[in-house]
């Protein structure tokens, strides 16, 4: 049996390096590690808007009043819709169950913060958006909730 990893005599170490980089181990450990990487950004910055486990906190309402000012949305509406997701999306997305819902939501929040609280950050919100992009596309791979479903979907049914 010939793996990505046996020195068979007829593959070059290029061809090796290539079969290594389909297999689907490194995508599910680059799904989990930006599933990670992204909840952990927009879960300490939810943490800073509330008090406790779930009480938003004057600061959080007061930033949205004056330094925020999203079009269309009351502060305080922004402010608990935004604590909201900043505490639910990461969790989802941690667990990898329904990825790309989550991965969506923080992408729209992404853009919001782009376009209207910090455009010179671009950097940042590209990169985040990099992140979020892999997994709206790819899903969370197996090491996730998602993948779990997917392999027992999909698991012959027992013979009689």
């Amino acid at each position: 049996m010939t793996t990505p990893f046996s020195a068979a005599s007829s593959t070059t170490p290029g061809e090796r390096l290539a079969a290594v980089g389909r297999r689907a181990a490194w995508h599910d450990a680059l799904a989990l590690i930006d599933r990670v990487a992204i909840a952990a950004i927009f879960w300490q910055s939810g943490r800073t808007k509330v008090d406790g486990w779930f009480h938003i906190n004057d600061s959080a309402y007061e930033l949205f009043r004056t330094d925020y000012r999203l079009p269309l949305i009351p502060p305080e509406l922004a402010a608990q819709m935004a604590a909201a997701a900043e505490h639910v999306l990461p969790v989802l997305l941690v667990l990898g169950l329904f990825t790309r819902l989550p991965a969506l939501g923080l992408l729209g929040m992404t853009l919001v913060i782009q376009l209207f609280v910090y455009p010179s950050a671009w950097p940042t919100h590209l990169s985040w958006a990099g992140l979020l992009l892999y997994l709206l596309v790819h899903g969370g791979g197996r090491w996730s909730i998602d993948g779990w479903l997917q392999r027992r979907r999909t698991r012959p049914a027992p013979k009689a």
